[in-house]
């Protein structure tokens, strides 16, 4: 990550921050150029291509904070997906598709409005999936189910006291004559002692007109033993949308899919650091409440290598068995797949 002083030369050179105000700030100001690129070969359904974000996510990033003086600070962050592949942007051609948020931090929390992440989402990748959410054993290809961002959202997350923060997130549906429609409400409550972490979160959105909310509550959580850490996740999801769904019947059922309104997640996962060498397993299981009773299963297997500190190189394989025409496919941090089964194998470097 490159450090860039706010000054008034920055501002020419940008072109976006007038050089006035640069000059006349309370106190020290900052900005953070970072950004991620990732690209790998994927084998699935039969087809092999090359792929961005298939770890995670390639992007191009800004985060800035100004001191205003009484432990009161102005932060920003505006973060760009790119598809390295081909150069263009990912989140559907948005600038700053991946966030997009300005707020204030201060001793009594942080208070943020824009662009930002899902909580639910947050804990199933960041707490309770050893392959965070990226390769084919992503747990986002059976866990929970809605938007990985949400637009037009209030986000207030507390001090830690003793361990235990707490986060609540309101997004506006901003729909006219629907004044539930996409309204959103995440909360969250995580613990951290040592080697634990821990993490309650719900995100609800209002359901269309005449159907139920969705809603995708999970408890995460991780433990690290030193030689390796373990993982954990259940997760509860109710609501027609509360889960993948894939309305092109991907695998010419003799009865088209039906979005499941009802279904529980269980995943389990261990990654083993040797050296510069770490090795990722999981499982997941998604139990249909419905009728149809869609459950799938996925088994997922991986490792990275470090190159560096900010550049490693990866291999992961992941199959999916679908129950009762269930049409789960294998994806990963930026794709949603075309089978149910997958093979990976790419490079990561951070700056």
């Amino acid at each position: 990550m490159k450090k860039i002083a706010i000054f008034a030369g920055l501002a020419s050179t940008l072109g976006a921050l007038p050089a006035a105000h640069a000059q006349s700030s309370v106190g020290p100001s900052s900005v953070t150029l970072y950004g991620l690129m990732d690209a790998g070969l994927v084998q699935e359904g039969g087809v092999s291509k090359l792929t961005s974000g298939v770890s995670a996510g390639s992007r191009l990033g800004l985060r800035g904070t100004e001191s205003l003086g009484n432990g009161l600070q102005a932060v920003f962050t505006l973060e760009a997906g790119v598809l390295s592949d081909t150069g263009r942007s990912d989140q559907a051609g948005q600038l700053f598709g991946r966030q997009a948020f300005v707020g204030i931090d201060s001793p009594l929390g942080m208070l943020t409005v824009g662009r930002q992440y899902n909580l639910q989402s947050q804990a199933l990748t960041d707490v309770a999936d050893p392959f965070e959410g990226g390769m084919a054993g992503a747990s986002t290809n059976l866990a929970g189910y809605s938007a990985t961002r949400i637009d037009n959202t209030v986000r207030y997350t507390s001090p830690e006291w003793r361990g235990v923060t707490g986060t609540v997130m309101y997004g506006a549906g901003e729909h006219t004559g629907m004044a539930a429609d996409q309204r959103s409400l995440g909360l969250a409550l995580g613990y951290v002692n040592g080697p634990l972490t821990l993490r309650l979160a719900r995100q609800s959105r209002g359901g269309e007109v005449g159907k139920a909310d969705v809603n995708n509550t999970i408890l995460a959580g991780n433990y690290n033993f030193g030689v390796a850490t373990a993982f954990a996740g259940y997760g509860r999801n109710t609501g027609d949308g509360s889960t993948m769904f894939f309305a092109e019947n991907p695998y010419g059922a003799a009865q088209a899919p039906a979005q499941s309104s009802d279904s529980r997640d269980a995943i389990v996962g261990v990654s083993v650091p040797l050296g510069a060498t770490t090795l990722l397993a999981s499982f997941i299981h998604k139990d249909d409440r419905d009728a149809a009773n869609r459950d799938a299963q996925q088994l997922a297997i991986g490792a990275t290598f470090a190159l560096s500190k900010r550049s490693m190189v990866y291999l992961a394989y992941a199959h999916i068995r679908n129950r009762n025409d269930a049409a789960y496919m294998v994806g990963n941090a930026t794709e949603v797949g075309s089978g149910n089964r997958a093979l990976n194998i790419g490079l990561r470097h951070a700056f």
